[in-house]
């Protein structure tokens, strides 16, 4: 475990807080609301990299799944607040639903019972040991486990996180409001309340500086719900983009088919908002009891319009919004196109042999660099697939598509002027690469 730049001592007034996942969306609102109160604020995250990126200059860096209660006594000595935003989706190669969600808080209480300090933890309205999907009920046992523990605690629940940050439920909207001419009608009959990330944060501070009771259970939210398919309207609004002209219904079968098909993808690493569990989260609606938290002494949450009217709604919002959704196809393009240049070498290797052979090569040189060739376009047709993999996959796809102009200039410039452009095809795909590697990082 590193730490980088460990905080001082508290002020009279003055909490040292610990806030893990501090660079998420949920978090990094945290730490800056607690920051601009005078707090003495560190982030906690196992990524050093996204780290560097959050708010603050005080960071611990740490796997909190891996956690054992020694660890955690050592790690919090000194500090007042505890505040965990983690989490994770669903289970896949970066993240166990049950050691992030249950058992790290079953020893995080257990490390800080008869101790004074409290953990203001972030749940989800509508955790159940008897939810559907393993993100609730491991949500729903995490909590539990926090309240048997005996540590000084106040666990909030928040309904559809808003933020001006793009990720997860947030860039989904997003990317469906985003889709021009078209809006989805997806999930009519669903009933959705949100609440705004400051919002959050706002009761977060409530809870740190003693406003609520501890021992709170309390769902965050505004009181409208609203559907599913409204929301969309609502941030096509919000986004300055015209009202579709169609409105296509989805078809359970279909939203089933993309789920099964993300989670393919996160299995590869992809942390998609459309896999399977996000979207039985949407089927069965995100509700709470929007009194709950005025009724604590907690803030009140603002109305939804509200809300949309000071998100800021700039380029970069639009920009993201339709490159949300092009981004999985750019990565699907690159792999097939890859993939099936390396097939086809293969599968005509006499004749790509020939097309050397006869410009004066060796015919066993043109052999070897028509295979290498082929085993290279395939295995980074692969490998882009995954997500650990991607960046050096792209960062290849860029270099291999160079050596192949520079070796076609030397040995057959004349493909240039061939009417079928093989040579000129090849840039439009190093772009491509180039994009996609741009818009790699999710946070």
């Amino acid at each position: 475990m590193n730490k980088i730049e460990t905080p001082g001592g508290s002020s009279p007034g003055v909490f040292s807080i610990l806030v893990l996942g501090g660079y998420g969306l949920i978090g990094s609102a945290i730490m800056r609301r607690l920051m601009a109160d005078g707090h003495q604020v560190t982030g906690a995250g196992r990524s050093a990299a996204a780290a560097r990126q959050g708010p603050g200059q005080a960071w611990r860096i740490f796997d909190i799944a891996s956690m054992r209660e020694d660890d955690w006594r050592r790690e919090l000595a000194g500090f007042d607040v505890v505040v965990n935003a983690s989490g994770a989706l669903q289970d896949g190669p970066r993240d166990n639903l049950d050691a992030i969600h249950h058992r790290a808080l079953k020893r995080l209480g257990s490390a800080l019972s008869g101790s004074t300090t409290r953990i203001v933890q972030i749940s989800a309205a509508g955790v159940s040991p008897d939810a559907e999907t393993e993100f609730f009920r491991t949500k729903a046992k995490g909590d539990d486990a926090l309240r048997a523990s005996g540590a000084s605690h106040v666990i909030l629940r928040p309904t559809l996180v808003l933020s001006p940050a793009a990720y997860g439920g947030t860039a989904l909207l997003r990317g469906a409001a985003g889709l021009p001419f078209v809006g989805l009608n997806i999930l009519p009959k669903t009933r959705i309340q949100c609440v705004d990330v400051d919002d959050l944060a706002e009761a977060v501070l409530a809870a740190v500086d003693g406003r609520i009771a501890p021992g709170a259970v309390l769902d965050v939210t505004t009181a409208e719900a609203v559907s599913l398919p409204d929301l969309i309207a609502r941030t096509r609004r919000w986004l300055g983009f015209r009202p579709p002209l169609v409105n296509l219904p989805v078809p359970g079968f279909m939203l089933n088919l993309v789920g099964r098909l993300a989670d393919v993808s996160g299995k590869l690493g992809w942390r998609s908002p459309l896999r399977s569990t996000a979207l039985a989260v949407l089927r069965d609606g995100v509700t709470g009891d929007a009194g709950a938290m005025p009724r604590a002494g907690g803030p009140h949450c603002r109305p939804l319009d509200v809300i949309f009217e000071t998100l800021p709604s700039t380029v970069q919002e639009r920009w993201f919004s339709r490159a949300f959704l092009l981004f999985p196809l750019a990565i699907v393009t690159l792999a097939l196109f890859w993939l099936l240049s390396g097939l086809i070498g293969l599968l005509q290797f006499g004749t790509a042999q020939d097309v050397l052979a006869s410009r004066g090569m060796a015919g066993w040189l043109a052999g070897i660099l028509v295979a290498l060739g082929a085993v290279a376009d395939i295995g980074l047709g692969l490998a882009v697939l995954v997500r650990k993999w991607a960046k050096p996959a792209l960062l290849g796809m860029v270099a291999v598509s160079l050596s192949y102009l520079g070796g076609a200039t030397i040995f057959a410039p004349d493909l240039w002027l061939d009417p079928l452009g093989p040579m000129v095809k090849v840039l439009p795909s190093i772009i491509l690469a180039f994009f996609t590697l741009a818009f790699l990082t999710d946070r």
